[in-house]
Order: structure tokens, then C-alpha cells, then sequence
């Protein structure tokens, strides 16, 4: 129904081979693995040797220098399987995306290309259990203590936190400047002092590994910092766009993936001697949800083009990140309804789909502040020229108000 014209022949190509490589290295594996609670460090290597990891870096720090299109491919790839456990797009999208924009020389050559080929594996600590979607009250402390930062604290809700080498962890270096007291780190897990907390139990996303991690008194060296002291806040927020972008592009692809596989069943499961896909109920249902995923698809895609040109802003991403993640947890909803029983059975893609939906209205910045940040921008212009109007009638004589007709 859509054509979508942002790929080439050689994007398809390597969505090609992203799906043999899903058939092949996960899909036989995936449910033990949900019963594991994680995957195997093999499958990391794996996918590094097939050049699924980091496809922006470049070639001078041991990646392919390829276009973003690439790593959309293998973000879409995933998210159609319905196989969540590797935690590709924390590693790939934001950790390594961190390094190469704001890592020093060193920094980039020691971690970019065992990122690439999966012998180190990417994490993002940031949130913390006082702390979600108000990064500016995080707690974990870095004090300077010479050449080194001591850091104490702890995070939670954290992906590959139980296989990361590298986090890229949020620190408060000033208590009282709010988000200017927060500084970035850039931390090899072995360090001492590091210490990961238990695998937490989901309702969904059960074979990608969330832990909570913990700091006690971890010395780091100040050559680890990323950016500068206090700038973390700043470098975070230029990287919010390009997370709820990612987030929108998965839940775009698992909408269309759940339409396609609704009608595919509702085609030939039979009710009162006809299929369910011939019943009105259905028919409308489903055509309902298809316009929606197309519409989803075409704003997602003009979202990516726009990141491509460096013109996303966060408005734009917000409005993705909150249409497509309450369209996500819509279309599995009601794709699961019909299903009917079968539905609610573990070994249908349909039930773990519904499991997994619901994280996507909370990760990467709720809904709620999604419309905070949308709603901001649509009084900006009003509440700015409220603001010009007070300083002028501030500054008349008194008596000198005027009021024009």
C-alpha cells in the first residue's frame, strides 16, 4: 500500500542478510534464551563478524563507514523477527554513537572497533531508582580525588547490563547546579569497585538482560570523562532525538509486522463455517489498524530522512517516539483480541509481542513527557511574546500606559 523510497540496492542487499543471519543465529535459540533471561556472548561475536554492529563507524576505528540507512536496516530487521533479547540498538545507536561524537582520539581507537566486531558490548547507565525520566536528580556521585574520579552510586532498568565491557554512565560531579553538576564517564566494566546487581525479571523483553549495576567507591581515571566536566546534560540531550527516532522505527515496523500476521491468520482460521477475516468486525478492524501503521511508517521515515540531514529536532522526535509507541501498544492489542484464545498462549509471536509492547510508553522518556515537550514548544511563540510585552510595560513611566485599538 506504501512504497517507501528511502533504501537502495545495496540496503536491500544487506537487509538479505540480516534476515539469514536472524534465521540462522537466533531464531532456533531465542526461546531458551527467554528462559535464560539473556543471550550468549557468542552471539555478539557472531554478528560483529557478520557486520551487524555499529555500521556508522568508521573505517579508521575498525568499522564500514556506511550510512545510517544501514543501521535502520538492522533495527527494522529485529524488531520484525519479534526476537528482543540482543540488545543490538542500545550497543550500536547510542553507546557507540556516544564514543565516536564526543570520545577523545584514545578513547575511540581503545573501544570503537571491539564495539564493531562484538568483543566489547555497549551499555547506557543512566537511570536510577530516584531517577527516570528526570536525569537532573540523578544521584551516583564523582568526586575528583587527584587524577582520578571516585565514583559511588547505582543505576537500574539497565540494558546488556549483565554482558556490558563499556557503560557510558551519568555522574553528578556538582550537587547543587542541577543538570551543569552532571558529567559523563566513559567505563570499562572491569574496573574495581564495579559490581552488577541480579537480572531483573520483566513482564516482557525476557531474553535481553536488565540489571541494576552499583558503584562502590570505583576510581576512574579523569581521561575517562566524556566531554567535560558538567557538560553531561548537554551531551545527553543532543542524543534524546536520535533515541526516540530508533524507538519510533521499532515500533513502525513491529505495527506493520502485527497487521501482516493478523490477517495472514485471520485468513484462514474458520468461525461459524467462514474464516475470521471475512467477518465485517475484522475486516474494518484491520483496515483500521493498516492506515494507521502506514501513516506511522510515512512520519517515521520523513523523521529519518530529517536526522540524516541533521534537522530532527526534539519536537519532531517526541511526536514519533508518543504516536508510534501508543500505536505499538494499540495494534497489539487489539491483533491479539483476534486471535481469541490463542492468542494468550506464549508459543503465538502475538502474546510475547503484547508483552514486550508495553515498555515502549516508558524507555527512552515516557509519554508523559513526551506531551510535556510537544505542549512546550506550541506556547514558546505565545509565552515569549507575553514575556516581551511585560518588559515593555515595565519600562514606561508611570502613568504612560497606552493602549492602542
Amino acid at each position: 500500500m506504501f512504497e517507501r523510497n528511502l533504501f537502495q540496492e545495496d540496503h536491500e542487499m544487506f537487509r538479505d542478510s540480516v534476515r539469514k543471519f536472524i534465521d540462522k543465529e537466533i531464531a532456533p535459540y531465542h526461546a531458551q534464551w527467554e528462559e535464560d533471561g539473556i543471550v550468549p556472548r557468542e552471539l555478539w561475536l557472531k554478528a560483529g563478524a557478520a557486520g551487524l554492529l555499529c555500521c556508522t563507524i568508521p573505517e579508521e576505528y575498525g568499522g564500514l563507514g556506511l550510512d545510517y540507512l544501514f543501521d535502520v536496516v538492522v533495527f527494522e530487521e529485529m524488531a520484525r523477527s519479534g526476537f528482543t533479547g540482543p540488545g543490538f540498538l542500545i550497543h550500536c545507536d547510542l553507546v557507540s554513537t556516544y564514543v565516536k561524537s564526543f570520545g577523545t582520539e584514545e578513547q575511540k581507537k581503545h573501544w570503537l572497533p571491539k564495539m564493531v566486531d562484538g568483543t566489547a558490548i555497549g551499555s547506557l547507565g543512566m537511570t536510577e531508582p530516584h531517577a527516570g525520566s528526570d536525569l537532573r536528580n540523578i544521584r551516583t556521585r564523582a568526586v575528583r580525588d587527584g587524577d582520578d574520579y571516585v565514583i559511588s552510586g547505582q543505576k537500574v532498568f539497565i540494558s546488556n547490563g549483565q554482558l556490558c565491557d563499556v557503560l557510558v554512565l551519568a555522574t553528578k560531579t556538582d550537587s547543587v547546579t542541577g543538570g551543569k553538576g552532571i558529567t559523563l564517564f566513559l567505563v570499562d566494566t572491569s574496573t574495581p569497585g564495579f559490581k552488577r546487581g541480579k537480572n531483573l525479571a520483566k513482564l516482557g523483553l525476557k531474553a535481553q538482560d536488565t540489571s541494576e549495576l552499583f558503584f562502590d567507591n570505583m576510581r576512574v581515571p579523569a581521561n575517562c570523562m566524556l566531554g567535560k566536566e558538567g557538560e553531561g546534560f548537554q551531551l545527553m540531550m543532543t542524543k534524546l532525538a536520535q533515541e526516540r527516532l530508533a524507538q519510533a522505527i521499532r515500533s513502525a515496523t513491529v505495527s506493520e509486522h502485527l497487521v501482516d500476521l493478523t490477517v495472514e491468520y485471520t485468513g484462514n482460521r474458520k468461525a461459524f463455517g467462514r474464516t475470521i477475516g471475512e467477518f465485517q468486525n475484522t475486516q474494518f478492524k484491520l483496515a483500521e489498524l493498516a492506515t494507521e501503521a502506514v501513516i506511522g511508517r510515512v512520519f517515521t521515515d520523513h523523521c529519518i530522512k530529517k536526522f540524516m540531514e541533521g534537522k530532527l529536532d526534539e519536537v519532531d522526535a517526541a511526536m514519533a517516539k508518543m504516536w508510534l509507541s501508543n500505536l505499538h501498544c494499540k495494534v497489539t492489542d487489539e491483533c491479539l483480541q483476534l486471535f481469541g484464545g490463542w492468542g494468550y498462549m506464549w508459543e503465538y509471536p502475538i502474546a510475547r509481542a503484547f508483552a514486550d509492547a508495553r515498555i515502549v510508553k516508558i524507555a527512552g522518556g515516557s509519554i508523559e513527557i513526551m506531551k510535556h515537550i510537544i505542549g512546550r514548544s506550541l506556547f514558546r511563540d505565545v509565552n515569549s511574546r507575553n514575556k516581551t510585552e511585560s518588559l515593555v510595560v515595565a519600562k514606561l513611566p508611570e502613568g504612560k500606559l497606552q493602549v492602542n485599538s
